[in-house]
C-alpha cells in the first residue's frame, strides 16, 4: 500500500503571525529545538512510515527551506522512482499563486495523475509532532473511505483555532465546522473537543474529482476545512482517523503541536526542557532527521576572572561556547556564543548568535546572526522592551536578524 501512495507537503504559507522569525523565510523552515527545522518532523514521520514518494509544495521565501531541503533530505534514489521534490508554484493552470490548500493540490494534479498513485497523503509541513502514517492509510483503505482526516481531542476552549468535528460509531465523520466560535464538544470527554490535524488520506480520485468541481466555483475560498470537507460531508465518504492509538511503531507520546504563534512557537521549544518532554525526540528507531553541520563539539569555559561557564536544564547544540556566563532553561541552536558575566534565562537563541559581556537576556527568541552588545538587557522590563522589539501577547520578545541596538536598556 504504501507503495501506492504519494504523499503531498503544503510548505507555502506565509506564516505572517511568526514574523520577524518568517521575514526570510517560509514557516516550514524556521529552527526547531536546537538543530531541526519545523517541516523535519513531518518528512521525518514519512521516512519512517516507509513512504518515499514525496512532494513538498513551496511559495513564499521558499529558499530557506530549498536549501535545507537539498542538504539534508537529498537521500532518496530516483533510480527506484523514490524522491522528495520540491515544487513551486508553476501557474499551469492560469496566472495566480496557490490560492488555497485545495487550490495548491489542484495546481499540481497533473504530478498526481502521473505518480499512478491510488492514495495521496496530504500533510501539513508546519506542525510539531511523531506519527506512523501506515496505520492511518490501512484504515482509509478498509474502511472504505473517500477521505480520512486525522484528528485528535483538545480542550474545548483552545478548539476553536481548528477545524472541530464529531464521529459515528463507525467513524464516519458527521459534523464539522472550521474554525467556529462555539465548538461543539466530545460526547464522552467534558471539556473537550474532536479537531482536525490537517492531516489527509484521499482515494486519488475521489480528489481529483472533487478538486476540479471545486475549482469551478467562484464562491469556493479553495480550502480544504472551509470547502471540501463540507462538501464531502453529504455523501457520507469521510472518516476520521484518532491520532494516538496503540497502533504503529512510533512510541505514543501523543503529542501534536501547531506552532503558527509565536507564543505557540515557544511553548512547544520550551516542551522539550521539561523534566519528562512530552514529544520523544529519543526514541532510537525513530530518531527525527535534520541537516547537521560539520561544528565542533559544544563546550563551557572559564572566564577571564576564572569564573566557569554553567549550562543547566538546557538544550546547547554543536559548537556553543560559553564562557563564563550562565544559561538556564534555554535552547542555544549551532554555533552561539555566551561571553563572560552574562545570564540566559528561558530563551532560545539561533544559530550564530553571540552574546557580549555582562548582559541579562530573559524570556527572548533570537534570530540568526545577531551580535548582542556588552550589558544589553532584555526581558524585564515589558514595556521598554516593546519599544525595540517585536513582542508576544504573552510577553516573549523576538529579536529579529540584523537588529541594531540603539538606546537599549543596559546595565548601569
Amino acid at each position: 500500500m504504501l507503495n501506492e501512495t504519494v504523499t503531498v507537503v503544503l510548505a507555502g504559507g506565509t506564516g505572517t503571525r511568526l514574523a520577524p522569525l518568517t521575514l526570510d523565510r517560509a514557516k516550514p523552515a524556521v529552527p526547531f529545538g536546537g538543530k531541526y527545522r519545523i517541516i523535519d518532523f513531518a518528512l521525518s514521520n514519512c521516512l519512517h512510515s516507509g513512504l518515499r514518494r514525496i512532494l513538498v509544495l513551496t511559495q513564499y521565501k521558499s529558499h530557506s527551506l530549498q536549501k535545507h531541503l537539498r542538504n539534508g533530505w537529498s537521500i532518496f534514489n530516483p533510480e527506484l522512482g523514490e524522491y522528495i521534490t520540491t515544487v513551486p508554484p508553476q501557474m499551469r493552470t492560469g496566472e495566480n499563486w496557490y490560492e488555497g490548500t485545495a487550490d495548491a493540490i489542484y495546481q499540481n494534479l497533473y504530478l498526481i495523475e502521473r505518480s499512478g498513485a491510488q492514495w495521496v497523503l496530504i500533510l501539513a509541513g508546519d506542525h510539531i509532532y511523531r506519527m506512523d502514517y501506515e496505520p492511518m492509510l490501512k484504515f482509509h483503505r478498509d474502511s472504505g473511505a473517500g477521505l480520512t482526516v486525522a484528528c485528535m481531542t483538545v480542550p474545548i476552549d483552545e478548539a476553536g483555532a481548528f477545524g472541530v468535528l464529531s464521529l459515528d460509531e463507525q467513524k464516519r465523520i458527521n459534523h464539522f465546522a472550521e474554525k467556529p466560535e462555539q465548538p461543539q464538544a466530545h460526547p464522552t470527554e467534558p471539556g473537550m473537543a474532536s479537531v482536525s490535524m490537517g492531516i489527509y488520506v484521499f482515494s486519488t480520485s475521489l480528489l481529483l474529482d472533487v478538486l476540479r468541481r471545486d475549482h469551478g466555483l467562484d464562491d469556493s475560498s479553495h480550502d480544504f476545512g472551509s470547502d471540501i470537507i463540507p462538501h464531502l460531508l453529504e455523501g457520507g465518504q469521510v472518516y476520521g482517523y484518532e491520532f494516538g492509538g496503540s497502533d504503529g511503531r512510533v512510541s505514543q507520546d501523543r503529542y501534536w503541536r501547531d506552532v503558527g504563534t509565536i507564543d505557540s512557537y515557544y511553548a512547544a521549544n520550551m516542551d522539550l526542557l521539561k523534566p519528562l518532554p512530552p514529544v520523544d525526540l529519543y526514541q532510537s528507531d525513530w530518531h527525527v532527521r535534520t541537516y547537521a553541520g560539520q561544528y565542533p563539539p559544544a563546550r563551557t569555559a572559564p572566564g577571564s576572572f576564572g569564573t566557569e561557564g554553567i549550562c543547566i536544564n538546557s538544550i546547547s547544540s554543536s559548537g556553543t561556547v560559553i564562557t563564563g556566563g550562565s544559561v538556564q532553561n534555554s535552547i542555544l541552536f549551532n554555533n552561539v556564543f555566551v561571553d563572560e558575566d552574562s545570564f540566559i534565562e528561558n530563551s532560545l537563541l539561533f544559530d550564530g548568535v553571540k552574546v557580549g559581556k555582562g548582559c541579562r537576556i530573559k524570556n527572548c527568541i533570537v534570530d540568526k546572526y545577531v551580535n548582542i552588545p556588552d550589558g544589553t538587557v532584555v526581558g524585564y522590563d515589558l514595556e521598554a522592551d516593546r519599544k525595540c522589539y517585536i513582542q508576544s501577547p504573552q510577553g516573549i520578545n523576538v529579536i529579529a536578524k540584523n537588529h541594531k541596538f540603539i538606546n537599549e536598556i543596559t546595565i548601569p
